[in-house]
């Protein structure tokens, strides 16, 4: 009898179901953390900055406990997801998130700015590692690359949105409203966190995050990833610096196409990785981050600054997806709340550190060629990429071999 299933059906069966409704209330959560923690931003700084007894260097150190105080939660979420369950440490990071930001109505003391800057970058770091796990969770492995390019995606949307928003509105109707705008974003996203899954996604033996980094399936990835991070934080911080007092249409046309562009390419990067294998991604958006950085180097052209920052955000995108699919893709569901913190500490310390470093460097050489040393620098992470390309590949041709086995054995 002819088989009544159709070349459309078995598509289907192929590619399962991606919207469910734990995703969706997940979007609420990723939309509403993303929001509270891009308002208030750049608007802290200039609160402190303004702020008796304030100054520039109040301004650095509102912002250095915040990125400081995220990295150290990134490090120590894993434990705590092992032990309270994802669902439990969302919640408990929205929390954070929200509700110190309304402290900031009530006093504007340099220590109540940094405890506040400092809880709210540990409830951010607990929304990524535990959301991000949380998410690996809930997308189908067939189309991991999809579903983590949508979230990224839905994280993005207010990044670009909320950064600008935030000053503004701090402009035109004073830090108080912004701040209960930021709190109530996060506030009211927890109630999202009920429909979604609890500690039931994180059974089974956790992987330790030195464990997990000292391993070669999640190192190299990690290093790759952290080395294309360095170039986002030197264009976001040294970008305003480089280009000629008087092109600041040029700079905010740079800044808008960067992360457009790393959004894009990010979604077609997942797309691509769900079909053909993440592995082969991470080379051509390393190359293509470096290629962007070098164009930028050009600083006395407008065209280039502009394309080079697209073509940065377009191998920006490219590796992000690459680098989480990868990384998910090698560990058991008790991994992931792992894996989310390895990719969000390369994150925040890769910006970190390039930030920093191409400061120095630039103070010796100038900023042109200040950008041509990271860009070299830069594809001095192909050895990794190449080295995982080259294991993955292995790894897939012993699994051929393993199957052929296996169907000879039942002959």
């Amino acid at each position: 009898m002819a088989s009544s299933v159709g070349p459309e059906d078995r598509v289907a069966e192929a590619r399962p179901r991606l919207m469910t409704r734990p995703l969706l209330l997940r979007f609420v959560t990723v939309v509403g953390s993303s929001a509270s923690f891009f308002l208030l931003l750049s608007v802290v700084p200039v609160y402190a900055q303004s702020a008796p007894g304030g100054g520039s260097d109040k301004a650095g150190l509102v912002t250095g406990a915040l990125m400081l105080a995220t990295v150290a939660g990134e490090l120590m979420a894993p434990w705590l997801a092992a032990r309270c369950g994802y669902r439990v440490m969302l919640g408990a990071g929205l929390l954070l998130l929200g509700a110190p930001a309304l402290a900031l109505t009530v006093s504007r003391s340099l220590a109540c700015i940094v405890t506040v800057c400092v809880v709210r970058g540990l409830g951010f770091a607990f929304t990524l590692v535990a959301g991000g796990a949380l998410t690996a969770s809930l997308i189908p492995p067939e189309r991991r690359g999809e579903g983590l390019a949508l979230i990224g995606v839905m994280a993005g949307v207010p990044s670009l949105v909320c950064l600008p928003l935030g000053a503004w509105l701090a402009l035109h109707t004073g830090y108080g409203p912004v701040c209960w705008a930021a709190a109530l974003i996060a506030l009211v996203s927890l109630a999202a966190v009920p429909g979604l899954p609890g500690r039931e996604a994180a059974s089974g033996p956790p992987l330790g995050i030195f464990a997990g980094a000292r391993s070669g399936a999640l190192g190299r990835p990690t290093a790759v990833f952290a080395v294309t991070a360095v170039g986002a934080g030197i264009v976001v911080t040294f970008l305003p610096l480089a280009v000629a007092p008087g092109n600041s249409g040029v700079v905010a046309a740079a800044l808008f196409m960067q992360p457009a562009a790393a959004t894009a390419s990010r979604w077609f990067a997942g797309r691509r990785a769900d079909r053909r294998g993440a592995a082969g991604l991470m080379v051509p958006g390393l190359v293509a981050s470096a290629a962007g950085i070098l164009v930028v180097a050009l600083t006395g052209v407008p065209v280039a600054v502009v394309v080079g920052a697209a073509v940065f955000g377009v191998g920006f995108g490219i590796a992000q997806s690459a680098t989480i699919t990868l990384m998910y893709s090698r560990v058991p569901a008790s991994g992931y709340g792992t894996v989310s913190a390895l990719w969000n500490v390369a994150y925040d310390a890769g910006m970190g550190i390039g930030a920093v470093g191409f400061g120095t460097v630039a103070g010796l050489t100038g900023y042109p060629w200040a950008f041509v040393l990271t860009a070299f620098l830069m594809l001095t992470a192909l050895v990794p990429a190449r080295w995982d390309l080259t294991a993955a590949r292995r790894q897939r041709a012993m699994g051929r071999e393993d199957q052929a086995v296996a169907e000879e054995g039942q002959r």
